[in-house]
């Protein structure tokens, strides 16, 4: 399953998500990964969750953060939820490659809560991403 939280900057979207992924871990029986760009977030995510840097990783496209998701779930079965912030940004910008990766990705997250943030308008959105918002 996949949530999307989209909005302009400064709209609430990481420290909601933050929220989430706090809740996650204390409600979870298995493990919770959230994935961001740099290291932001390294003091306000509870230790308990897995925090990746994709910047460490070298992804910085659509593909990439497919392949990264995707490695994520096949090395680890007990993953419950997944959250990454700023998608849309780790993706380099590109709307139609995200909107794209969204779609194959919510194919292989059918047992996995996955919740996404990304700063795009909802005006600007196409109806591929919306339909995750």
């Amino acid at each position: 399953m996949i949530k999307l939280f989209i909005g302009g900057k400064g709209s609430g979207k990481t420290k909601t998500l933050i929220e989430m992924v706090n809740n996650a871990v204390t409600e979870s029986k298995g493990n919770v990964v959230c994935i961001e760009k740099g290291d932001k977030l390294i003091h306000d995510i509870t230790y308990k969750a897995r925090l990746i840097d994709t910047d460490a990783y070298a992804v910085c496209d659509a593909e990439a953060l497919y392949g990264f998701i995707a490695g994520i779930l096949a090395s680890n079965s007990d993953i419950t939820d997944i959250f990454v912030d700023s998608a849309l940004k780790i993706v380099g910008n590109d709307v139609e490659a995200f909107e794209k990766m969204l779609g194959k990705l919510d194919k292989i997250t059918a047992e996995v809560n996955l919740v996404m943030t990304s700063s795009i308008a909802v005006e600007d959105c196409p109806a591929g991403i919306k339909a995750y918002a």
